[in-house]
């Protein structure tokens, strides 16, 4: 497949080089160390990083056309996508040719070699095996106990949006008794329909936001998802929600001995097949469906989660673990979500597994550095888990970093899942052209003309969740 790359995407490929390869170290005098918790992790597992590489101005395994920008720390190639070397000295790849160098895993294939032949055998199998490997080896594992959450709701607005909207903003508040250095807690901003004749159907949009622990009155919150997809939801009587993921469990290393995970853990530090940060932010997004629950104005039964790139990553993984979502909308969720792990194309294993990223992860994630082969299970396992229920990935034309179509290829590779348990698949296995909608099954795709982003594909994905949450006006408008 020929990727609608080339000199035109060049300066948006400059600035993805700026900020998407966060993992990727710079070749640089005075680079800071690793971190304790990394370098512990790695110590445990028993996991050793190339002592020494080569300059990367000189290493012989560079990105073919791979240049330096002018600052002197960030490379792209001759298309403009953002380059650079993991920890374990691979370099991102974006040649078809040199892309799968180990086939994908078989969602429907038994540890035994058994092949999966009916939903009964899925359900008491197949899927106990998948979601094993996936708490083990992959993101870690909930814990079974958890601190109770209280909730309180801080601000109510009747007349919000201009008089279209009641707006409340929620907080569960989470025992921390028993570690008090660690202070989480859970943030939703709620907007529903003024006027709603009843319970309305639920979308909440993961974002990042202020750290885990006492916040300031005045600390600045991250930006909302784009205004134009709340008013879309609204528009059709739907409920719109943010939730605030770094409340929970901050996104970064240093941050795993505070949040939910240092609060459970007592300050200690993790086992190998401990919560990672994905793992941690979907605990919080159950239990802010434990407080849904209890909104009389809201459809329990009707609930969405999205999110773009990391909380993309979220969004997949949170439908896989938990099944009162009954949508899912994944945007741009590259190496960790619906991407290919397997797969050498943009962000890759060896990326996620390094300093900047790995606390997304469980411990054990890091000892398939360089081992990709090795994995149990893969994306296709992550998106079957979310079956019967509806999933919708997207990827961008100027987005390869989260590799589009590995993306595609995954969602292929789960729809045999989707027809086992009654529902429909992609109804193709040919990578759809820029802007093609595949929404005519329950397993959807589209590979929007454009960049890293969510917006461009939210009318489309409004229009797929229709047929799930019965919204006359929207069905009606196509």
């Amino acid at each position: 497949m020929k990727h609608p790359l080339g000199p035109a995407v060049l300066a948006l490929g400059v600035l993805c080089a700026l900020l998407a390869p966060r993992a990727r170290g710079a070749d640089t005098p005075g680079s800071p160390p690793r971190d304790a918790d990394y370098q512990q992790m790695l110590a445990l597992l028993h996991v050793s990083l190339p002592a020494s590489l080569p300059a990367m101005a000189d290493d012989p395994n560079r990105t073919p056309g791979a240049k330096l920008l002018p600052d002197g720390r960030h490379w792209v190639d001759s298309a403009g996508n953002g380059v650079g070397r993991s920890a374990w000295g691979t370099w991102t790849n974006y040649d078809e040719a040199q892309a799968n160098p180990f086939p994908l895993t078989d969602p429907l294939r038994l540890k035994s070699g058994e092949v999966v032949a009916d939903a009964p055998a899925w359900w008491q199998r197949r899927r106990p095996e998948i979601l094993r490997d996936f708490e083990t080896e992959i993101y870690g594992t909930i814990p079974k106990s958890t601190p109770a959450v209280t909730w309180e709701v801080t601000k109510s607005d009747g007349n919000a949006l201009g008089g279209t909207a009641v707006m409340r903003t929620v907080v569960g508040h989470i025992d921390n008794s028993a570690y008090p250095a660690a202070t989480p807690r859970i943030e939703l901003t709620l907007w529903l329909p003024a006027h709603a004749p009843g319970p309305v159907p639920m979308m909440i949009v993961v974002e990042g936001g202020p750290p885990a622990g006492p916040r300031p009155a005045a600390a600045p919150r991250a930006p909302a998802a784009p205004p134009a997809a709340r008013q879309q939801v609204l528009a059709l009587g739907w409920g719109y929600g943010t939730y605030a993921a770094t409340t929970v469990q901050a996104d970064n290393g240093a941050g795993l001995d505070s949040g939910i995970i240092g609060l459970v853990n007592h300050g200690r530090p993790r086992q190998p097949d401990d919560w990672g940060a994905l793992a941690a932010w979907v605990w919080g997004l159950s239990r802010a469906i434990d407080y849904l629950q209890t909104d009389p104005s809201v459809d329990a039964r009707r609930l969405g989660v999205e999110g773009h790139s990391r909380w993309g990553k979220t969004a997949l993984l949170a439908a896989a673990y938990e099944p009162r979502w009954a949508i899912c909308y994944a945007s741009c969720s590259g190496e960790g979500g619906a991407k290919p792990s397997r797969r050498n194309w943009g962000e890759t294993l060896d990326d996620v597994a390094s300093l900047s990223e790995y606390h997304w992860m469980a411990g054990n994630f890091l000892k398939y550095g360089a081992h990709w082969g090795d994995l149990p299970v893969d994306s296709p396992e992550l998106i079957s888990l979310v079956a019967p229920r509806p999933v919708f990935i997207t990827g961008g034309t100027r987005d390869q970093w989260a590799d589009p179509h590995g993306e595609f290829l995954a969602a292929v590779a789960a729809g045999p899942v989707f027809r086992l348990l009654g529902k429909r698949d992609l109804g193709t296995a040919v990578m759809p052209a820029p802007d093609a909608e595949l929404i005519s099954g329950d397993l959807a795709f589209r590979y929007h003309e454009g960049p890293h982003t969510d917006a461009l594909d939210w009318p489309v994905f409004l229009r797929f969740a229709a047929r799930y949450f019965l919204a006359p006006n929207l069905v009606a408008a196509r």
